[in-house]
């Protein structure tokens, strides 16, 4: 955030400059994010292209995937392009007395507490410093318990593990076919 003011102060300055003045000096580019880097968006709820109500029985979990404006403007097929965020929040499925998930009238899991909350986002050599072997392009992963500001303990390992065998054909993005079947593109 404090990147994003200097650069808008930095042109509101240049901006105001005469044009006898010489050139305001550069901009200096946005730093490389790490994993663990990527704070959860503000209003990423606001999105309007998301994924809601993903079931996982395996794991008695929701799921509900946000993508930011830039990501929803990638077409099928494609890579995702860089400054595109992804937010995913995990639920906990509502499990009856025998811990058998309990299941709404359209016979899907019923939605407990919110477990925790995962971002994901793309930049030019975000993935740089991804451990080896582990490298999914430029993008950087970052976990969060269920208040959205604690860090939870370091899941960016198994993020990386996970989104590794989707390769870049997907550009390592969970269900890229379904988000891109569900938004009609």
């Amino acid at each position: 955030m404090k990147r994003f003011v200097y650069v808008l102060a930095a042109l509101f300055v240049a901006s105001c400059a005469q044009t006898t003045s010489p050139p305001p000096a550069p901009v200096a580019p946005v730093a490389k994010l790490k994993d663990g880097e990527l704070a959860v968006p503000a209003g990423y709820k606001s999105w309007t292209s998301r994924m809601t109500n993903i079931q996982r029985p395996d794991t008695k979990q929701i799921r509900d995937i946000y993508v930011n404006a830039t990501g929803a403007a990638n077409k099928a097929g494609g890579k995702f392009a860089n400054g595109t965020v992804s937010v995913m929040e995990i639920y906990a499925a509502e499990v009856s007395a025998d811990g058998v998930p309990v299941k709404g009238a359209d016979g899907n899991m019923v939605k407990a507490k919110l477990l925790k909350v995962f971002v994901m986002g793309k930049g030019a050599g975000w993935g740089d410093s991804a451990p080896a072997g582990l490298k999914n392009g430029d993008w950087v992963y970052a976990g969060y318990l269920a208040d959205a500001k604690t860090a939870a303990p370091d899941p960016t390992l198994a993020c990386r593990g996970c989104h590794l065998p989707l390769g870049e054909e997907k550009d390592f993005f969970h269900r890229y076919d379904e988000y891109f079947q569900k938004r009609g593109s």
